[in-house]
């Protein structure tokens, strides 16, 4: 099977003995087999040359796919389906960074910088979206990589896949993002 994982879901597998997800839909960590008995027991974990992809080697408790298969991949495809549409999908910079967000507000890790202004409150937690916003447009409007508001390096430095930013690249994809709802917490 195919699972998404984020820093949350690839430390609970390392820590323990069964494989854990990230659900894209339910925004929260997904114990595979919590359902349906069919766990995913870890037996070896691999990362490609390019780091960006897991493979994880289990012993399962029954069948993987939720419909009865041993894997969710059984559908021969004889050419491509008519309803296919190829997308580019852009960077998954922010659905890593809520994933982290999300993370951190489970865990509440003491040190946290992120548990810290999750615990301040929703007002505290805007004042900082508020806050990063003007200094990432300021930055790329100017092109600035080193960002002197900060005094540290910017954000088309830590993500390249960002840069171009300025020049129309992802303000198609970053245009009309509302701040996710449930980020802080009710204090």
């Amino acid at each position: 099977m195919l699972g998404y994982m984020n820093p949350g879901s690839l430390k609970r597998t390392l820590e323990g003995t069964q494989v854990w997800f990230y659900s894209r839909s339910q925004e929260d960590l997904w114990h595979k087999g919590e359902v349906s008995g069919n766990y995913l027991n870890l037996r070896e974990w691999y990362v490609d040359c390019d780091s960006d992809t897991i493979l994880l080697k289990v012993d399962p408790d029954g069948p993987a796919c939720h419909t009865g298969e041993i894997s969710c991949f059984y559908t021969e495809m004889d050419g491509l389906p008519d309803d296919y549409e190829a997308s580019d999908g852009g960077p998954r910079v922010l659905e890593e960074l809520f994933a982290v967000i999300k993370d951190r507000q489970r865990a509440m890790p003491e040190g946290s910088y992120t548990a810290k202004l999750l615990a301040e409150g929703t007002s505290r937690v805007a004042q900082k979206v508020i806050e990063e916003a003007g200094e990432t447009a300021l930055a790329a409007a100017t092109n600035d990589t080193e960002n002197p508001a900060r005094g540290n390096r910017g954000p088309f430095v830590s993500y390249p896949h960002l840069d171009g930013f300025g020049r129309g690249v992802a303000q198609r994809r970053l245009g009309g993002i509302a701040f996710p709802s449930g980020l802080a917490s009710s204090t």
